[in-house]
């Protein structure tokens, strides 16, 4: 092997190690980190009110929060919650930067793995604009109610 090839070589190990992603559970170390790829996805704004605690208060309750990394790199999140009813998925999404790679599609697969164990219907609201988020809920059969509005009372007032 020469050594120009033995380079090509080398690079595209590097390059195929990059694409490896691998999934794991939250901590609460990770909460800055997320925070901010919540931020750069447009899903993170503090009137949600998700913060830490909230987070692990879920988690306590039974729910999941898959981290999706790149080698130490949080690049994706996926959060499910439950009411002993449906299965609710939240806060999923890419890295602008990781995104229209197939990784949003390995992150829901994820997720299809632990829903199906949970073993109840699932639910996830999304922006009627984030066509590409569509496209991918609907390539797994989620159905749309466009004759329901969606409403929320974010804080009880006295």
């Amino acid at each position: 092997m020469t050594l120009c090839s033995l380079g090509h070589l080398q690079n595209y190990e590097l390059m195929k190690e990059k694409k490896t992603v691998s999934f794991r559970d939250y901590t609460s170390d990770d909460f800055n980190e997320v925070m901010n790829l919540w931020k750069l996805t447009g899903m993170g704004a503090k009137e949600r009110g998700d913060d830490n605690e909230v987070i692990m208060r879920t988690l306590n309750a039974g729910g999941k929060f898959i981290i999706m990394q790149q080698n130490t790199k949080i690049i994706g999140t996926a959060w499910l919650t439950h009411d002993n009813r449906r299965t609710f998925l939240h806060h999923f999404g890419v890295l602008p930067d990781f995104q229209g790679q197939g990784l949003s599609k390995k992150l829901m697969n994820e997720c299809m793995k632990l829903i199906k164990e949970i073993g109840y219907q699932v639910k996830l609201e999304v922006n009627k604009e984030n066509f590409k988020a569509l496209n991918l809920y609907r390539k797994y059969s989620f159905l749309d109610f466009s004759d329901y509005e969606l409403m929320i009372l974010r804080k009880i007032s006295d």
